[in-house]
């Protein structure tokens, strides 16, 4: 539904993304990983360090990222050391390995 170029309201908005920047972002560096990772545990949020830490190791997008399940983690008493996920967009199986740095939060 578009709107009227006769409409004052709509004239006087400013676009939602004025002076945003959009479009694809730059990966975050070396030091910014290390900056948010202390960050969190400082503040001692394990299960965001974790959610972090697997989003890093995965390189999955969001959706797919929160809809992994504990069973794509754990088998049985041990955790796994690699995962498959099926991503939603493109359809295709990724595997990824649970590096080191995902072990201390909790992930392996």
């Amino acid at each position: 539904m578009g709107h009227s170029q006769f409409d004052d309201a709509i004239r006087e908005r400013a676009a939602w993304n004025a002076g945003k920047k959009v479009g694809t972002k730059r990966p975050f560096t070396q030091k910014q990983i290390w900056a948010i990772r202390f960050f969190l545990d400082r503040e001692r949020r394990v299960r965001d360090r974790a959610l972090f830490d697997l989003a890093i190791d995965s390189k999955l997008r969001g959706c797919d990222l929160v809809k992994i399940r504990i069973r794509d983690v754990v088998a049985g008493p041990e955790i796994r050391t690699r995962a498959i996920v099926i991503q939603q967009k493109t359809g295709r199986p990724v595997q990824f390995e649970f590096t080191s740095e995902s072990q201390p939060s909790g992930l392996a």
